[in-house]
């Protein structure tokens, strides 16, 4: 019996060398993916930010209107309910934002230093 090598150790050796220059090549189009934020990635961060605001806001018009029904106050229930949702929403949308800003600029600082 004779060692010949077969196909499967030709495609064996074949994937050892071209192995790391598939890692590379995929790792190198993953970090252009996440540097790259196009048109359709400010769309979204726009409609993140745009229902972190609406839903707390209509939230809290909802429970206001309920509020309004079962115990009438010399105030209106509906508008101090509006006033939170929106402060709660604008706080929640700044809290988004201030994530997305934190993990981009870490994102830079992590490829400064890579060599």
């Amino acid at each position: 019996m004779t060692n010949k090598p077969t196909r499967a150790d030709h495609r064996r050796t074949s994937n050892r060398q071209t192995f790391p220059a598939d890692i590379g090549r995929k790792a190198q189009r993953k970090l252009r993916a996440r540097e790259d934020h196009g048109m359709i990635f400010w769309l979204g961060m726009f409609g993140l930010v745009g229902w972190s605001v609406a839903i707390p806001t209509l939230a809290g018009t909802a429970l206001g209107l309920w509020l309004d029904r079962h115990w009438p106050a010399d105030f209106s229930w509906t508008l101090t309910g509006l006033f939170c949702g929106l402060m709660l929403g604008c706080i929640n949308a700044w809290y988004w934002l201030k994530q997305e800003r934190d993990n981009s600029t870490q994102k830079d600082d992590d490829h400064d230093g890579a060599p």
